[in-house]
């Protein structure tokens, strides 16, 4: 579960950081997020980054 937590987390720190590093361009794995609209899209992110964290500080001392 902590590596689940970790790569969700990964996933949802880049997520966030491309619209802002290059906003011209459209990434072809996050235009199913945009197509509900902006609130909707930085909703799902942040959900996927915050669910990330949970896993992984609930999981990162067990082994």
């Amino acid at each position: 579960m902590k590596e689940l937590g970790l790569g969700l987390l990964i996933i949802g720190l880049i997520s966030l950081a491309l619209p802002f590093i290059n906003p011209n361009i459209h990434y072809t794995f996050l235009t199913w997020i945009d197509q509900w609209g902006p609130a909707v899209t930085w909703g799902i992110r942040g959900g996927i980054t915050l669910l990330g964290l949970g896993l992984w500080l609930s999981f990162k001392n067990r082994d």
